[in-house]
């Protein structure tokens, strides 16, 4: 099990191919990891409301990362829920689930 995690933990530190912060130049240079984007996205978020009326922050965050993964590797599967089931790592019947919660099962 700690492989796994490891080997998990390991993804996160991929560099993407885009970054929020800098200028167009500096934009196309640098790379994010997608911890890095989580962590630059909820600091811009903390900025922009108030601390105080902040609830079900897990859920939000969750919602927001989830919908575009499930789109990503349902295009990228090109919508085999099988191949995306194994590629989350997923049940199928979780996969679609999830998929119907948010809209995107055909």
């Amino acid at each position: 099990m700690s492989n796994f995690l490891n080997n998990s933990e390991s993804h996160l530190d991929e560099k993407l191919p885009y970054s929020n912060t800098g200028t167009d130049t500096e934009q196309s240079q640098q790379k994010q990891t997608i911890r890095e984007c989580v962590n630059a996205s909820l600091a811009d978020y903390f900025e922009k409301v108030d601390h105080e009326n902040i609830s079900e922050l897990y859920e939000l965050v969750l919602s927001e990362v989830e919908a575009p993964l499930l789109e990503t590797v349902m295009r990228h599967t090109r919508s085999n829920q099988s191949k995306a089931s194994i590629m989350l790592g997923l049940n199928r019947g979780t996969l679609r689930k999830k998929l119907k919660k948010y809209g995107m099962l055909t």
